[in-house]
């Protein structure tokens, strides 16, 4: 067989073997939908190839597996176990070396609104751990919770427009959130007067413009040849399945974002936290019915419902929590990486596609999440929690862990730089 080279980053060398490991894994689930003729595995795993290659600098992966999703969708299964042999060779012959990355990136994000603070984050974290640049301008302010600001464009002077000007003529990726595209202004400018040249990514984090039509950002890229689509979380990808999912991160080293301590030397009420957004989205009702429920029964829990606070208060008042709910929307939020990273118990009703997609990332199905999919389940999970501190106690362990092996802003970063590098 011949060989096939491939040089990869550093930083990557501690993961590889496993990240191949699971591929073979794939490849053996893979190999049995071929044969019984179910397309809809032959199609996630192709999918998954598709997505993961890249992130690990294999981008001959990458090309097979978006192969594989075609030839699923076509339903050629002959073509498909032709790839997946494809796929074997490569993995069973891979020679891979490693090198420093490409030359550093400037990478401009643009957004109206920052969704949940997740782009400031993106940026911080490129900035830390990576050679790249990145900076993020924003238009709008909603909600009241004072995420990080970088180029704000209501709060900036004729200085700070200039240096706007200057980071879009000087990028070599724009990178939109949500429904921002080239032709949002920005003040006087628009970034479609700068994009001739550049790397062109579109984000999508669930804006309900984009959840209600998806149809129509799928004709929109199609028609502009747009193919370097993400999205914030596994649910998105059935509406865009085109995109790559780029997870979310939280800086898990941030004082705010570390297990508080002595939170559970005191013996008195659990202490459960809610932070909705949206409370008509995060099934806010039926947790406190859920509550409501449990403390009829004497055993009382303290709830902080943490409703239009900064962000550093919501993060603080987290901490001191020991159970989070997130919401029973068959994914996560940010709420949810934030309570995992703090140690806390998190409940969020994933569904199977979302935990499919998840333990592929993780490289685990062992995640920490706590499922309750109705307010019955919800009100049974808080009970135990409540009667049982260690099993809470042991749950949010669980939950960082998970964050530092599973999900650190540093791999987060790292798999960004990676895909941008493979653009």
């Amino acid at each position: 067989m011949p060989g096939y080279p491939v040089t990869v980053d550093p930083e990557l060398a501690p993961i590889m073997d496993r990240y191949l490991e699971l591929r073979r894994a794939g490849l053996t689930v893979l190999r049995a939908a071929i044969e019984t003729g179910d397309l809809p595995t032959v199609i996630r795993q192709g999918h998954v190839l598709r997505g993961s290659g890249g992130s690990y600098g294999l981008t001959r992966l990458t090309q097979l597996g978006g192969a594989i999703e075609d030839a699923g969708r076509r339903g050629d299964v002959d073509e498909a176990a032709r790839l997946a042999k494809a796929v074997e060779e490569f993995i069973d012959n891979v020679d891979i070396s490693y090198q420093g990355r490409k030359p550093a990136m400037r990478i401009l994000m643009l957004a109206i609104n920052d969704p949940a603070g997740t782009a400031i984050q993106f940026c911080k974290a490129l900035n830390r751990y990576t050679a790249h640049s990145a900076r993020l301008v924003t238009l709008e302010t909603r909600y009241t919770h004072g995420w990080e600001k970088d180029l704000h464009v209501p709060d900036l002077g004729p200085d700070g427009m200039e240096e706007i000007a200057i980071l879009m003529r000087e990028a070599d990726v724009f990178h939109f959130h949500m429904t921002c595209d080239e032709n949002q202004p920005f003040g006087p400018l628009k970034p479609a007067d700068y994009i001739k040249g550049k790397t062109v990514v579109h984000h999508h984090h669930g804006h309900h413009d984009f959840r209600s039509d998806p149809e129509s950002f799928r004709a929109k890229y199609r028609k502009l040849g747009r193919t370097n689509l993400l999205v914030s979380t596994p649910d998105l990808l059935k509406l865009l399945p085109e995109a790559r999912w780029q997870p979310n991160l939280v800086p898990i080293d941030d004082p705010l974002l570390k297990p508080m301590w002595g939170r559970y030397d005191d013996p008195g009420q659990l202490k459960v936290c809610h932070s909705p957004t949206r409370k008509d989205l995060k099934n806010t009702d039926e947790f406190l019915a859920a509550v409501k429920y449990v403390n009829r029964r004497n055993v009382y829990l303290s709830v902080d419902m943490i409703d239009d606070a900064p962000n550093h208060e919501c993060l603080a008042r987290k901490r001191r929590c020991h159970a989070l709910f997130d919401h029973m929307q068959g994914y996560y939020g940010v709420s949810s990486l934030e309570g995992l990273s703090q140690g806390l118990a998190v409940i969020a009703a994933l569904d199977e596609w979302n935990r499919a997609r998840i333990g592929e990332f993780a490289g685990t199905d062992d995640l920490p999440w706590l499922t309750a999919t109705n307010q019955d389940e919800l009100a049974d999970l808080l009970l135990r929690l409540a009667l049982d501190r260690e099993y809470c106690e042991q749950t949010g362990e669980a939950g960082r862990s998970f964050m530092e092996a599973c999900w650190s802003d540093r791999r987060i970063a790292s798999d960004l730089a990676t895909y941008y590098e493979s653009l």
